[in-house]
């Protein structure tokens, strides 16, 4: 330990995000790739499902943010010593 450093807690904060598919995910990403470019798929369907999905990736990018701007921070040294007082 280097006593000029300050010790942080590393359990803080929200946990780093998972961006690995699972085998699962991976899998069913494969189908998609196959699936997509037969003549049978719609063109009105890709549409459909690719809005769906940028519905979905901005609700989940605002409950994201949402939860980092709700996350507890640690109190500044200075306000826990106004606090003191």
């Amino acid at each position: 330990m280097i006593m000029t450093s300050i010790e942080e807690n590393p359990s803080y904060g929200p946990p780093p995000p998972i961006t690995e598919l699972t085998t699962e995910q991976d899998f069913r990403m494969r189908q998609l790739e196959i699936l997509l470019p037969k003549d049978e798929v719609v063109k009105e369907d890709i549409v459909t499902l690719l809005l769906a999905l940028q519905k979905q990736n901005f609700i989940l990018s605002n409950s994201m943010m949402n939860l980092v701007k709700s996350w507890p921070r640690p109190l500044d040294n200075d306000l826990v010593i106004a606090l003191l007082k």
